[in-house]
């Protein structure tokens, strides 16, 4: 094998391990992208969770005081809880 034959395999070696290289970094980087949109949408439900769980807390609340608050009218208490506008 000739030294131009050598250095020119040798190039050729060198242009496909940059081209195959290039793919790679943008693969990992398109990666990188789905994973920073999938981290937003996960920490998005997160926070719609915890405001769901805040409301039920409240709600739980209201019904442990209604339920060891003796001396209430039971009924009336559920009444105007029904017609309170909803807790967001």
């Amino acid at each position: 094998m000739s030294m131009g034959a050598f250095s020119m395999m040798i190039g050729f070696l060198f242009t496909i391990a940059f081209i195959i290289a290039g793919m790679a970094k943008r693969f990992f980087d398109f990666k990188e992208k789905q994973l920073q949109a999938h981290a937003g949408l996960t920490a998005e439900k997160a926070a719609q969770y915890a405001a769901h769980t805040e409301r039920l807390e409240q709600r739980v609340r209201v019904l442990e005081r209604i339920a060891t608050d003796r001396g209430a009218d039971i009924a009336g208490e559920i009444d105007r809880l029904r017609d309170q506008p909803p807790l967001n």
